[in-house]
């Protein structure tokens, strides 16, 4: 059986600007961050160890959150700390799971 991974572009100016904006969106919502924090969410803003708000119990939220909004799904074996790096390297995962 084919493995369903595609290669995804690890640097932030690869990811297309609108789906950027889209898993900013997500975060925002689903870690309830403020205005002021979201606004201040780019690709290449750190996530993981550097965002109070994702935590490990924050993750399983998250990823819900990207399924449901991209109607993509998530493998358990697909989360690793390098995917949630940046805002940047997350969205470069979701555009390769968009169909």
């Amino acid at each position: 059986m084919a493995s369903r991974a595609r290669a995804w572009p690890r640097e932030p100016e690869d990811v297309d600007p609108a789906i950027v904006a889209a898993v900013v969106q997500v975060l925002a919502d689903a870690l309830l961050l403020s205005p002021e924090v979201a606004g201040g969410l780019s690709a290449d803003t750190p996530l993981f160890g550097q965002l109070p708000e994702l935590d490990s119990m924050a993750v399983a939220t998250v990823l819900t959150a990207l399924e449901d909004r991209f109607g993509i799904l998530i493998d358990d074996e697909d989360v690793t700390a390098g995917l949630f790096a940046t805002v940047g390297t997350l969205a470069a995962f979701v555009a390769s799971r968009r169909p």
